[in-house]
This record gives C-alpha cells, sequence and structure tokens, in this order.
C-alpha cells in the first residue's frame, strides 16, 4: 500500500511542474485523495461490501470533486490533476500512467449490465473537458484533446479531437501526412507560399485545407500547361502569355505581408505576418 501511495507522489511530480515538496503534495491533492479513497472502497467492492463501498465513493466525491465508482479499475501512478468534475463509471478500466484532467467523463452510452464504460490503456493522456463515453478502448499514449467526446476506440499513440472525436494523428497516417507535407513544402517553394506552415505536428484543419488546395492548384497548373503545349504542337496560338507575377499590393487588404520571390532567387518557407 506505501509502494503504491509512493509510486502515486512521484507520478505527481513527473507530470505536474507545480508540485514543490512531498508534503504539498499529501495535503493539496485531491485528485490523489479521491485515488487513494477509492483503492479502499473497491477491496470493500471485491468483498461484497457494496452499500460501504458506494458510501465511501460518495463522501469521496463530496470531500474531492471526484467521482470514482468503486467496481473501477485503476492502474498505478494514475494522476488526476485539479480533479473536480471527473466522473469515471462502474466499468471502467485504467492502466497504468494514465493522466486525467478536470471535467473529465468516462461513462457509458448504455443502460444495459455488462461492460459500458471506456478502457484506457497504458500513458494515456485526457485533456480537460473531454467526454468518452461507451465500452470503447482508448490505446496506449493516445491523446485526447480538451473538451472533446470520443465514442469510438483510438489507436495506441492517437491524437483524438473534437465532437464527435476524429483522429488527427495516429502512427498509421502520419507517414502519409509527413509525405504529404514534403511535397507541399517543395510546392509552396515554387510559389512563394506556405499554407501557415502546416507539418504533421500541427494538425490544424485550415492550414490543412489550405495544403490542399495548393496542391490542386499545382496539378491544375500542371494539366493546363501540358494542354498547351499539345495545342501549340497542332498549330494553335494560345498559352503564349506569361501570367501577371503576384506582387505585395495583391495582398494589400489581406492583412498578410508575403514574400514574394523572383525566379532565381533563393527561396525560403513563407513566413506570414499578421
Amino acid at each position: 500500500m506505501f509502494e503504491r501511495i509512493k509510486d502515486d507522489i512521484q507520478g505527481v511530480f513527473h507530470r505536474d511542474p507545480a508540485a514543490r515538496n512531498t508534503f504539498e503534495v499529501l495535503t493539496n491533492y485531491p485528485g490523489l485523495h479521491a485515488i487513494w479513497m477509492h483503492r479502499v472502497a473497491h477491496r470493500l467492492w471485491r468483498g461484497n461490501f457494496k452499500w460501504l463501498a458506494r458510501s465511501l465513493s460518495t463522501f469521496s466525491r463530496w470531500l474531492t470533486g471526484v467521482e470514482i465508482h468503486p467496481g473501477a479499475k485503476l492502474g498505478r501512478r494514475f494522476f488526476i490533476d485539479h480533479g473536480m468534475g471527473v466522473v469515471i463509471g462502474e466499468t471502467a478500466e485504467i492502466g497504468d500512467d494514465v493522466t486525467l484532467y478536470h471535467g473529465v467523463t468516462l461513462g457509458g452510452t448504455s443502460w444495459q449490465s455488462g461492460k459500458r464504460h471506456p478502457t484506457l490503456e497504458n500513458n494515456v493522456v485526457i485533456g480537460a473537458g473531454a467526454k468518452v463515453l461507451g465500452p470503447i478502448t482508448i490505446g496506449a499514449g493516445a491523446k485526447i484533446g480538451s473538451n472533446s467526446v470520443v465514442v469510438k476506440d483510438a489507436p495506441a499513440g492517437a491524437t483524438v479531437v473534437g465532437i464527435p472525436g476524429r483522429i488527427v494523428t495516429s502512427p498509421v497516417n502520419q507517414q502519409k501526412a509527413a509525405e504529404n507535407s514534403d511535397k507541399r513544402n517543395c510546392i509552396a517553394q515554387k510559389y512563394g507560399f506556405d499554407a501557415y506552415a502546416i507539418s504533421p505536428d500541427n494538425p490544424d484543419p485550415v492550414a490543412n485545407a489550405m495544403g490542399i488546395m495548393l496542391e490542386h492548384m499545382h496539378q491544375m497548373d500542371h494539366k493546363v500547361e501540358e494542354m498547351c503545349g499539345v495545342i501549340r504542337s497542332m498549330g494553335g496560338n494560345v498559352c503564349t502569355d506569361n501570367l501577371s507575377s503576384l506582387s505585395k499590393e495583391d495582398f494589400a487588404e489581406t492583412g498578410i505581408d508575403p514574400v514574394i520571390y523572383d525566379e532565381g532567387d533563393d527561396q525560403e518557407a513563407f513566413d506570414p505576418k499578421i
């Protein structure tokens, strides 16, 4: 028991830079208090002292603001930061080194008995206000963004955001995203424009959409060049004039200060200044 408490305290120091000393952690971290009381309640629950276990759980909720059903299974070094408003259902299972922030709900979506709450594997992090609902599995090392609502399984190492939760990065699509990013960076250098520094580490949906449009524009330009070449080879007189180049004045009303390159310049990534 004391070994588990020592692990819990060390886990706080590893994940909360505000923790200054052991006495402070022991006396001022309600998330830890809720976990310790749950361990007692869980033993009572397994010993078939159901009412007593639920009563201790209710007292813990009143004292800490964290509601953990005594039937839930918690792993080692589980950390609830701030804690207020956290709800963990009866059949929830939580692995080792998991971190929850305030307002997180591990809830159910059915009134049927049996497994109806989430399973969190090791090293999962769930942001403030997120709701993870149903008998789903969140893979090891996955991250759930703040205020997300997740109702489907998430693979190991994934990042899930939004309502409903969608996977924005995962080991499966990170390589593809990196390849697309490299390709779009090359296109961006050609045009002297970078779609707001989009990269696999910056899953901004707006930036991603701009990157896709930029790639499409490049493909259309290539198609038009090919078509013009064929028409000229057949004797047509089209596409002989160059397109007018862009200037800073074209962007005057956008609030963006673009870097415009002339042919032959050493092109670097565009740095928009809003």
